[in-house]
C-alpha cells in the first residue's frame, strides 16, 4: 500500500435501514439491535470501531425506529465513546444516501461500518490509516462460497486496486466478497453526487458510488480482512451469525445444573453424582425437605439452598437466580433424566437461545416410567396448541411438561420478569416466554427413566394429570390473550 497519513478520528456506523428481510424481528426494533449471542450487532460494532480502530467519536446514522437507538445508547459514554446522531430521512433511497446524510457533519478521513454485520477475531487494527492520495478502501472477505459473493459484492483487481465493484456478480470473479468496512476521505462525497441511481433497484448504492470513484480513476484499494465475518441480512443469517459466536467460545462457557428438590432422598444422590463430572456447578434448591435431601447433596459437592419454595416452578426460578453458569440446565431430582443426554442438549444450544427435551420416542422411555398413553399424547396435544397460538414463531413441540432443558443466561434474563407460575405450568411457560421475546427454542428428544423412590409431585395418578394439564391450559390462554 502507498505511505499511510494518519488514522482517521471519526467513525461512521450506517444503522437506518428497515431491514426487510428479516421482518418481522425488525417490525419493533432496528436490525442493528437484533442480539447476536446476548450484545446487540451495533454495539459489537462500536465496540470494533473503539477497541480495534482508535475510534473515540462515532456518527451513528439513525432512521427506522432511530429512537430506539438514540434512547439506548444516548451519548456514548457508557462505551467510552462520544455519539454523534445524524438521520437519514431517505429510508427507501438506499445505502448510498447515508453518505449524503453525513456529508456536513463529517469534513475528514472517516472509518465506515455497515451496523448489521459481524465481526469476530478479524484484523481490522491494521486497517487503521488511509494511504496518502486513496479516495477509499474497501475490506474484502475471502471466501470459497459462491454463492455467498452473488448474493453480495465482489470487486475486479487489477495491479493491487480496485478498478470496479459488482454487486450480485452472476458468477465470482475473485474469491472475496466484499464487506461493509470502508475508509473514506471527503473526496467520496463527490462520488456520491456524480453516481446516478441504480438501474437495477432505482436506489443510491453504496457499491455504486465506489465503483464510480474506482472507473472514474481514483484510487480504491483492497484490504483483506482475516478472523470470522457474517452478513446479516435474513434470519437464517442471524442464526448463523449465533451458532458461529456461541462455538467459538463455547468451550469458555460456564455450565451450571440446577435442580429441584423436596423430600428427594432416594434419589438425590444419584443425580448430583451423575452430573457433577460433566458441568461447573450443580446447583440444588431444596424445599425445606425433611429427609436429609440436603445433607446428601451437599456431601457430594453440589451447592444446597434451603428455603421455602412456593412450589415447583419457583424452586427453579430461584435456582436459576442462585446459579453462575453462562448456562442454566435444568433436570429433576428424581433420576428421571440422566447426564448422557446433557451433551446433545448442549450441542444444540449453540444453534438456539433454549433447547428442551421431549420424552415422546417410545424406544427411550424406560418400561415403568411415568409415561403412559394419556400424559404423553396430553403433552403433545398442548404442545401443538402453542404451536398453533403462536405459529409465526415456527415452534414445533411435542413435550411441555419435560423439564430437562438448557437455556443461555443472557435468554433467562429476557424472560425472568415474566415468569410467575410456581408450580408445574412453568415449563410451558417458559417456553412461551422464549417464543414472545422472538427467542429460539429447539426440542430435541431424550430418555426417560423410571424415578428412584417416592411419587411424582404432578402426574401421581391420572387425576393429577389432568389437574395439571388444566393448569397449563389457563395458563397458555392469559399468555395468548397477553392477560400475564
Amino acid at each position: 500500500m502507498e505511505r499511510a497519513v494518519s488514522r482517521p478520528r471519526i467513525g461512521v456506523v450506517a444503522a437506518a435501514g428497515k431491514g426487510r428481510r428479516i421482518h418481522p424481528r425488525s417490525a419493533l426494533l432496528p436490525k442493528v439491535m437484533l442480539e447476536v449471542a446476548g450484545k446487540p450487532l451495533l454495539t459489537r460494532n462500536l465496540e470494533l470501531m473503539r477497541d480495534a480502530l482508535g475510534v473515540e467519536h462515532v456518527v451513528v446514522v439513525v432512521g427506522h425506529l432511530g429512537e430506539r437507538i438514540r434512547e439506548t445508547y444516548g451519548d456514548g459514554s457508557r462505551l467510552g465513546l462520544t455519539l454523534e446522531y445524524v438521520e437519514n430521512r431517505d429510508l427507501e433511497g438506499g445505502l448510498g444516501t447515508a453518505l449524503l446524510a453525513i456529508e456536513r457533519a463529517v469534513r475528514e478521513p472517516f472509518v465506515m461500518l455497515l451496523g448489521d454485520e459481524l465481526y469476530l477475531g478479524t484484523n481490522h487494527a491494521a486497517l487503521g490509516a488511509l494511504p496518502d492520495g486513496c479516495t477509499a478502501v474497501c475490506a474484502l472477505y475471502p471466501t470459497e462460497d459462491a454463492e455467498v459473493i452473488r448474493k453480495n459484492y465482489t470487486v475486479a483487481l487489477d495491479d493491487g486496486r480496485i478498478t470496479a465493484l459488482i454487486e450480485k456478480p452472476e458468477r465470482a470473479t475473485t474469491p472475496y466478497v466484499g464487506c461493509g468496512t470502508y475508509l473514506f476521505t471527503p473526496e467520496i462525497y463527490r462520488d456520491a453526487h456524480e453516481t446516478p441511481r441504480s438501474a437495477r433497484t432505482g436506489r443510491l448504492e453504496l457499491t455504486e458510488i465506489i465503483d464510480h470513484a474506482a472507473r472514474r480513476g481514483a484510487t480504491v484499494l483492497p484490504f483483506v480482512l482475516a478472523g470470522h465475518y457474517v452478513n446479516v441480512n435474513t434470519i437464517e443469517d442471524l442464526n448463523a451469525a449465533n451458532f458461529l459466536c456461541r462455538t467459538l467460545d463455547f468451550a469458555a462457557r460456564r455450565v451450571s445444573v440446577v435442580i429441584p428438590a423436596y423430600n428427594e432422598a432416594a434419589s438425590i444422590g444419584y443425580v448430583v453424582r451423575d452430573f457433577r463430572p460433566h458441568v461447573d456447578e450443580v446447583v440444588v434448591m431444596d424445599n425445606c425437605s425433611r429427609d436429609g435431601t440436603a445433607a446428601i447433596a451437599r456431601e457430594l459437592g453440589a451447592t444446597v439452598h434451603s428455603r421455602p419454595l412456593r412450589g415447583y416452578g419457583d424452586a427453579l426460578r430461584q435456582g436459576m437466580d442462585e446459579a453462575s453458569g453462562d448456562i442454566l440446565v435444568l433436570v429433576e431430582g428424581d433420576a428421571t433424566f440422566r447426564a448422557k443426554d446433557l451433551g446433545k442438549l448442549l450441542e444444540f444450544l449453540k444453534d438456539a437461545d433454549m433447547v428442551v427435551g421431549t420424552r415422546t420416542t417410545r424406544q427411550m422411555i424406560e418400561q415403568g416410567a411415568n409415561m403412559d398413553g394419556l400424559l404423553r399424547w396430553g403433552n403433545v396435544a398442548v404442545g401443538k396448541l402453542i404451536e398453533a397460538l403462536w405459529w409465526g414463531s415456527e415452534p414445533r413441540f411435542t413435550d411441555v411438561g419435560c423439564t430437562y432443558r438448557a437455556i443461555w443466561r443472557d435468554a433467562y434474563r429476557k424472560i425472568r420478569d415474566y415468569l410467575i407460575c410456581d408450580d408445574a405450568a412453568f415449563s410451558p411457560e417458559m417456553m412461551i416466554e422464549m417464543l414472545r421475546v422472538e427467542g429460539r427454542v429447539i426440542e430435541i428428544p431424550v430418555s426417560y427413566y423410571r424415578r428412584r423412590g417416592g411419587v411424582s409431585k404432578h402426574s401421581t395418578s391420572r387425576w393429577h394429570s389432568v389437574r395439571t394439564g388444566l393448569r397449563m391450559l389457563r395458563v397458555i390462554g392469559a399468555k395468548r390473550l397477553n392477560l400475564r
